[in-house]
């Protein structure tokens, strides 16, 4: 586990058992007492909590934000885990890269930590920081207006500055995808910054959990013709693993077969 995961364990274990003092933290996350006081003075300066005696007491607006990208976090864990792992093998050392602000890049992004030199465009903010504790790699976070859940950057200032971009690989996750839509989104924001980052890649990879196939939402932002492979979880149907294929468009089971 690296600092980062573990801080934010640290700030989950707050959230959810609020009267967990030093001793009890150590003991959840499996570490000396001396490095979660460490890591709570670290949070405590950036801003997520105020120390108390014996322990700590998240800031309100961090409570939020945790709670808000949390629950996306933890939904399909073990799929979207599976998808970045395999998305994963597609990057090498030196890359450029654009990622999303959704859960399964982030899963994504996890499975890059030993990767370097890497050159990251992404609106996720957990994304940012993630691959930014790696001094070796050049993360942009794109600028805009930070979405109400903290977990993201979108709106026009993002646009423009993505359309002065060109990266080799886009790896991007949706709220929906069917055959006759493409990759759909929930968000009108969030769907035309991701229309506009993928006309600034070169390739195009769909990281969809199986709980999305023949899913549609409110806007499309990708066409079937605009990706080069699409990724997804052992929990795919034999329907839509057909109808996958019939469609011509190259995919790949994660722990599964392609």
């Amino acid at each position: 586990m690296t600092a980062y995961e573990r801080r934010q364990a640290l700030l989950e274990l707050l959230r959810t058992k609020p009267g967990l003092h030093v001793p009890g933290l150590a003991e959840s996350l499996g570490v000396s007492e001396g490095t979660v006081r460490n890591d709570l003075n670290a949070l405590e300066q950036a801003g997520y909590l105020t120390r108390v005696h014996g322990g700590a007491i998240l800031n309100g607006a961090a409570s939020q934000l945790i709670t808000a990208f949390g629950v996306r976090h933890q939904e399909y864990a073990k799929e979207k885990s599976c998808i970045g792992a395999g998305a994963a093998k597609l990057v090498e050392d030196g890359d450029s890269l654009l990622l999303d602000a959704s859960s399964t890049a982030y899963y994504f992004a996890l499975n890059l930590r030993n990767h370097n030199r890497l050159r990251v465009v992404t609106n996720g903010i957990e994304v940012a920081r993630l691959l930014a504790q790696n001094p070796s790699n050049t993360v942009i976070l794109i600028g805009g207006q930070v979405n109400p859940d903290g977990s993201s950057v979108a709106g026009l200032l993002s646009e423009q500055i993505i359309s002065d971009l060109h990266v080799q690989k886009a790896f991007v996750s949706c709220s929906g995808f069917s055959i006759e839509r493409g990759l759909t989104e929930v968000h009108l924001e969030e769907a035309q910054l991701k229309r506009k980052a993928l006309e600034s890649a070169r390739q195009v990879f769909a990281l969809v959990d199986s709980s999305k196939l023949g899913q549609e939402d409110l806007t499309i932002f990708a066409r079937l013709s605009q990706i080069t492979h699409l990724f997804t979880d052992p929990g795919i149907s034999e329907e839509w693993k057909r109808r996958l294929q019939e469609s011509g468009i190259p995919f790949t089971v994660c722990g599964g077969e392609s």
